[in-house]
């Protein structure tokens, strides 16, 4: 009770450092703008003052000259001379008759035109006219979203989780809505097509102003007190709106629950325990990734298993477990299944079917599973310590390589130094693992050890992290067998946990959906449809008045009043609503806080 009593009171001190190290911040910009505006106001003073000195001063000499040539001119009518010779206007209407009056007339002309066409014109572009246009420009990004926004997400922070997010919210429609604190930032991105809103995350304005009443979710990514936060703040104004935090460390995850999240997910924790089921556990081990229409989607390997070489056709699963064949991985190229796949040693099953299928397919084959007794880690950050208790809890022998001895843990083993040293590797025991998993958070780097260790050991089953997507092919070239995004392993969490009753986003790129039997489809049947070859998408399963059939038979005509859950990457399911422009996916609902 103590020790859990003292971590909320350690959260809550970090939390009040950060929000006042963050107020300190916005006071000395504010100070900042007021010593610049300060220094504009006093540069244009200056030059007023200049500028009536010298017609003073010009009207003076003017009223002696003229005084000497014997005519005498009104104070008045002095600074009338003066004002039109400094302006270049020279009506003429009064001049001088002496050389010395004409060269007293040169000057105060060379003067004014340096002054009141250089000086002064330069001074208002640069102290009025450029100021008010930046400020122009600093104010087009909105600070306040329509009335009629609706269902809609609000984002707290844009990274490569968040850029995924915000690609699949596009593709379905989805609004979202960025809160952005800098005011250029929030500017740049607006030029960028980016649906921002200027605001303080800790300010319930901006929340009320993002109509967070209406919004369908919000997702808090931010670090563990900026979340907790976020959480506060938005539960306090909108208490049925669903919100999902992250959190870097496990003690967050209580507070962040208790600040009002209703889902808490530890990014790390999910892309290092993904990471150790493909580097060990997809030997004829199903791994369960999501669920969807009450179905379990699960991937499982075929290494070490007797399916090996074989066609789909003549494994027989589904005849023989129930379990249908979505689709084949192999290297990161995802093929919908058919009769005439053939199944690889590096091939990966995605299959969909109830608990008891997927027991029944794990009692045949997990037991032939090929498993390492031995397996390094390359990274002991989040992502990489994860892995490591999910392997331990497998009874592998785990050795951790890194290179800050801050991070060295009392278990499991540490070797600290850089693992493209050599010694290093041979001091963690490359020789004889049977799984290396390179973690670390640059993806040059995981390009790099992967390329060399596939040189060390290529006999070993490698496991690499991307974490941005463009990188998945890059690693796969350099030898990984399996390869996990941090941006497509984040993205997918969320989404799944905020749209996994429409959308499962199995993979980035790979997505289950659901959508109402078109009508020129409807008692047709799936062989004379003909959906795969007319679209890339595969019918996973299909509903008719809440009973769901999976694996269904291909004679068997469509239901009018149905619905067909499919299987497909972005450009199949894009090219499927093409084909079928009729067919209308369901409606975004508003998912309200449980």
């Amino acid at each position: 009770m103590l020790k859990s009593l003292g971590v909320v009171i350690s959260q809550a001190t970090q939390q009040a450092r950060a929000l006042g190290s963050r107020g300190r911040g916005d006071d000395a910009q504010q100070i900042a703008q007021r010593t610049e505006r300060r220094r504009r106001r006093k540069t244009v003073l200056l030059l007023a003052f200049v500028f009536v000195v010298l017609v003073l001063v010009f009207s003076f000499f003017f009223h002696e000259l003229m005084a000497r040539e014997g005519r005498t001119y009104s104070w008045p009518t002095s600074i009338y001379w003066t004002m039109t010779t400094m302006t270049t206007l020279g009506f003429g209407d009064i001049t001088f008759t002496s050389d010395l009056g004409r060269l007293f007339s040169v000057v105060v002309l060379i003067s004014g035109s340096a002054f009141l066409l250089v000086v002064l014109p330069f001074s208002f572009i640069q102290f009025v006219f450029i100021p008010w246009i930046n400020e122009r420009e600093r104010r087009r990004a909105p600070r306040t979203l329509p009335e009629s926004m609706s269902g809609h997400l609000i984002l707290t922070a844009l990274g490569p989780v968040e850029q995924v997010l915000i690609e699949r919210a596009d593709k379905t429609d989805l609004p979202y809505v960025l809160v952005v604190e800098d005011v250029d930032e929030a500017g740049r991105l607006h030029d960028e097509g980016r649906r921002v809103l200027v605001g303080a995350l800790d300010d319930p304005t901006t929340y009320q102003n993002a109509r967070v009443h209406q919004a369908a979710l919000v997702v808090a990514t931010q670090n563990d007190q900026i979340n907790t936060n976020i959480a506060f703040t938005v539960r306090e104004i909108a208490p049925e709106t669903l919100i999902i935090s992250s959190a870097n460390t496990p003690a967050a995850v209580d507070i962040l629950q208790i600040a009002g999240s209703d889902h808490v997910v530890q990014l790390g924790d999910v892309l290092g325990t993904a990471m150790a089921a493909r580097a060990l556990g997809l030997g004829g081990q199903s791994h369960q990734i999501g669920d969807f229409a009450g179905l379990r989607i699960a991937e499982a390997g075929v290494s070490g298993t007797d399916i090996v070489n074989r066609s789909l056709q003549e494994a027989q699963l589904r005849k023989r477990f129930g379990v249908g064949i979505i689709g084949v991985w192999d290297r990161g190229d995802f093929a919908v299944a058919t009769g005439e796949t053939v199944l690889c040693d590096s091939s990966i099953l995605l299959l969909a079917g109830t608990e008891e299928q997927l027991t029944s397919f794990d009692e045949e084959f997990a037991v032939d599973s090929p498993t390492a007794t031995k397996a390094i880690i390359i990274g002991g950050g989040r992502v990489g310590r994860a892995a490591a208790r999910a392997l331990s809890d497998d009874g592998v022998d785990v050795t951790i390589i890194d290179r800050l001895p801050e991070r060295k843990r009392s278990h499991p083993r540490y070797v600290i130094g850089d693992a493209a040293n050599r010694a290093i590797l041979d001091e963690a025991g490359i020789a004889d693992a049977g799984a290396i998993l390179i973690t670390t958070h640059d993806d040059s780097v995981n390009v790099y050890l992967t390329r060399y260790c596939r040189g060390l050991r290529p006999d070993a089953r490698i496991v690499s992290r991307s974490n941005l997507g463009r990188n998945v092919t890059t690693l796969y070239r350099a030898g990984a067998d399996a390869v996990l995004s941090y941006a497509g392993t984040g993205s997918s969490t969320i989404w799944n946990h905020f749209r996994g009753d429409e959308t499962l986003l199995v993979a980035q790129g790979l997505n289950i959906f659901r959508t109402p039997v078109p009508g020129e489809l409807a008692g047709s049947s799936l062989a004379e449809s003909h959906v795969y070859r007319r679209t890339n998408c595969n019918v996973v399963a299909i509903e008719q008045n809440g009973v769901l059939r999976g694996n269904p038979d291909a004679q068997q005509p469509l239901p009018a009043d149905g619905e067909l859950l499919l299987v497909g990457t972005d450009a199949a399911e894009e090219k499927f609503s093409r084909v079928f422009p009729h067919a209308r996916r369901r409606p975004i609902r508003t998912r309200l806080r449980r």
